[in-house]
């Protein structure tokens, strides 16, 4: 790739995901979206993540449609979105046939880019989606879950991304959820990978921790091919770096990303708007701007904390959010170092509270009996024997890929809900989020046929992403 620095822009995917609850609407993207085109960034992040979940059950959209309007006003810009390996956009492991449809009908309806993690980093996890991305003619760029630890070395990620590579990835993506990979860190890693391997480095870090800004250049320093950004009205805090002011540093470098500042400004006047909308609606909150310290300490991540948060009020344990903190990297310890991303950061989370409220393992959840029993794939190291032994006694550990327990599936979710479907993709939409899905498809019926659907609400208890 050239030395110009290139740009992902995230302001339509993780900014308000990370700021927001992922509330941001279609018809507020639309209108923006013959700028942003216009702009010449290496791509939009425009779908994933949780915006799947929140079009079904907050906004009354159909996340499939939403994509095709993107694309149709996109028309000069690759769009990528993000997929949790075999989670895909859920949160357990769906069969192969899910994965493969998925990936199918969303380079089908308009992505270019899928961007494919796992939680755990265990490529056994990944190997479906990768493989359907190059079937379906996709771009196939595959995250490392970027976490410290003592197993989590350089030599770790550099291993990890050859292996990756020799998968099928196209590009390799540095995925910092938790803004833990520190500037000078940044600079080793990327030297280290660009000379482990032949395909592109593409950066994802948020500025959670206040120094996002700095790992960006640190890691544009050392050849790093992409960086991920989020327009100002969105950016910094537990969303990306903003984009502008990576924009304005390196123009004249020799990793001039040639994008023009007045064009990002104008781009970003409309999200100014659509920022004051969701701070007067409550979904976005000042303090998600605030530097926080405690993921540098305890590795914990924005969207985490505030769940921890929740958790003790709702116990009337406020008091002992201390404590939980502390808990959290014992726990993560405990169970072989996971990476604290979603869905493990919620299952270490969950579990220091209960440690803390109840005695350490006194209380545990299914989550937690699951990620030691290998459901959710093979942990990083091998877990406390101490609480393996607590927690499972005698029951046997999985070895093998957990989907390998999995049978085809998609025929069945097929059947489930024949009286609904108005397209393919409806049934991708029932597989990741049944009672979501099934809401949003007896509204949309009520909507065209005038059918009565007064229980639609009772069967869809509301939960947030």
């Amino acid at each position: 790739m050239s030395k110009k620095l290139l740009i992902t822009e995230t302001i339509l995917r993780d900014a308000h995901q990370s700021q927001a609850a992922t509330r941001m609407r279609l018809d507020e993207m639309l209108p923006v979206c013959e700028t942003l085109d216009k702009i010449g960034y290496y791509s939009m992040e425009v779908w994933g993540g949780a915006t799947f979940d929140s079009c079904l059950r907050f906004l009354n959209e159909d996340p499939w449609e939403r994509l095709r309007q993107l694309r149709k006003a996109l028309p000069n810009t690759k769009l990528q979105m993000l997929l949790r390996g075999q989670n895909i956009l859920g949160y357990k492991h769906y069969a192969d046939d899910v994965v493969e449809a998925f990936v199918q009908k969303s380079i089908e309806n308009g992505i270019d880019i899928i961007r494919i993690f796992d939680a755990l980093n265990d490529t056994r996890n990944m190997e479906t989606a990768i493989r359907a991305t190059k079937k379906y003619g996709g771009i196939c760029e595959v995250g490392l879950s970027y976490t410290t630890s003592p197993v989590h070395t350089r030599e770790y990620f550099v291993a990890l991304a050859k292996e990756l590579e020799q998968m099928g990835a196209d590009i390799i993506c540095i995925k910092d959820m938790a803004n833990l990979l520190l500037p000078y860190e940044a600079y080793e890693l990327v030297k280290a990978l660009k000379a482990a391997v032949a395909i592109p480095i593409h950066l994802h870090t948020h500025n959670t921790c206040g120094t996002g800004d700095m790992t960006n250049l640190m890691a544009a320093q050392a050849g790093v091919d992409i960086v991920d950004c989020a327009l100002s009205p969105l950016g910094n805090g537990t969303s990306n770096p903003a984009t502008e002011a990576l924009v304005a540093t390196l123009q004249g470098t020799e990793r001039d990303t040639g994008l023009d500042l007045a064009l990002l400004n104008e781009a970003a006047v409309p999200f100014r708007v659509v920022a004051e909308r969701l701070k007067k609606e409550g979904y976005l909150n000042p303090k998600v701007l605030s530097i926080n310290v405690n993921a540098l300490i305890y590795q914990v991540p924005g969207g985490m904390l505030s769940n921890l948060l929740n958790q003790l009020r709702e116990a009337k344990a406020e008091d002992k959010y201390q404590a939980v903190l502390e808990e959290v990297p014992r726990v993560r310890a405990d169970l072989g170092y996971p990476p604290l991303v979603t869905p493990t950061s919620q299952i270490v989370g969950t579990q220091a509270v209960m440690n803390v409220l109840f005695g350490r393992y006194e209380r545990v959840t299914k989550e937690t009996k699951g990620l030691l029993r290998g459901e959710y794939g093979r942990l990083p190291a091998e877990p406390n024997a101490e609480i393996v032994e607590k927690v499972l006694g005698g029951a046997e550990r999985i070895t093998c890929r957990p989907a390998d327990l999995i049978a085809p599936e998609l025929d069945r979710y097929r059947e489930e809900i024949a009286e609904y479907i108005e397209q393919e993709e409806d049934v991708l939409s029932y597989a990741l989020f049944p009672q979501v899905a099934l809401n949003f498809f007896k509204k949309r019926k009520a909507a065209k046929y005038g059918v009565d659907v007064a229980h639609a609400d009772k069967d869809n208890p509301v939960h947030p992403v």
